[in-house]
């Protein structure tokens, strides 16, 4: 990617060497959407039972979460990995502020968090072993710079293009919340049973793997970013992460009414339709059948 004379977001809040500080207290009440949403990403990216996530988020129960984040601070300027996402995000900025604006709508711009090892978050304690996740209850995307390496190393997926598409998809769930799409799913879902519940969050991820893909278009359209192979390395990385290739990984076997993501070939799919219409409007996945 061509990132070198781009601007660079005011939205980066440094974490990374804080100790995951900061206190985390709990209350009575229902678990949130940004719990499961981290419990989902869990199994997204590494196979775990979300169950198992949630269980840990809540303590055995089903609290509410009040915490205190610890210090932030900008990252240093010699740091190019977090130059590079500081990049990413302002064109997703930029991208969804025009996108907005032409709908007669105000973009609410996210904040991201790098992290090392362990944040409080609203949504509960964020973990490395986590991957990359947005949590709606503050507005942020939280990422620990490390998964990059996991990304290259055990998901094949190398290229900056790869790593861009690993933030835009968690500023699409940004988008999908801003839209009043996340809250509507959610509570679909706890009406739903867990296969059809399921379902839904399956429409909801292949749905942010196409606004991926609109700012993906709209960006090297207004700024020329992609070079030869970056289309590839975003697909590549769409594909590594399908739920059918993770639980073949995982567990040796795949069970399609299990998926939370979708399979490769549809977050591909999904992707790539984004990416060639340039149009929000082309990734309404809750009306599409098939997927």
């Amino acid at each position: 990617m061509r990132l070198d004379d781009q601007r660079e977001s005011d939205n980066i809040e440094d974490r990374r060497g804080s100790g995951g500080g900061g206190g985390l207290s709990f209350g009575g009440g229902r678990l949130g959407l940004g719990s499961i949403a981290i419990a989902l990403v869990a199994s997204y990216f590494l196979g775990i039972n979300p169950m198992t996530v949630l269980n840990m988020l809540s303590g055995g129960g089903m609290p509410a979460i009040e915490q205190s984040a610890p210090a932030a601070h900008r990252p240093p300027a010699d740091d190019q990995m977090a130059r590079f996402v500081s990049k990413v995000l302002a064109s997703t900025e930029d991208t969804w502020t025009d996108v907005f604006r032409a709908n007669g709508r105000q973009y609410e711009q996210p904040k991201l968090v790098l992290f090392s090892g362990a944040t409080t978050t609203a949504c509960g304690t964020g973990q490395t072993a986590m991957g990359p996740f947005y949590c709606p209850g503050d507005h942020k995307v939280y990422i620990d710079l490390a998964f990059y390496q996991e990304l290259k190393t055990r998901f094949h997926a190398p290229g900056e293009f790869a790593q861009a598409y690993v933030i835009a998809h968690e500023v699409g769930h940004h988008v999908q919340n801003l839209l009043g799409i996340a809250d509507k799913v959610h509570n679909a879902q706890q009406r739903a049973s867990k296969v059809e519940a399921n379902a839904l969050s399956v429409r909801m991820e292949l749905q942010a793997d196409c606004l991926a893909g609109v700012w993906g278009k709209r960006t090297d359209t207004m700024k020329n970013v992609l070079e030869p192979g970056d289309l590839e390395a975003a697909l590549t990385a769409a594909s590594a992460i399908g739920d059918d290739r993770l639980q073949q990984q995982t567990q040796g076997r795949i069970v399609p009414e299990s998926f939370t993501h979708g399979s490769s070939e549809q977050r591909v799919r999904w992707f790539r339709r984004g990416f060639e219409s340039g149009d929000m409007a082309q990734c309404n996945t809750f009306k599409a059948n098939p997927l």
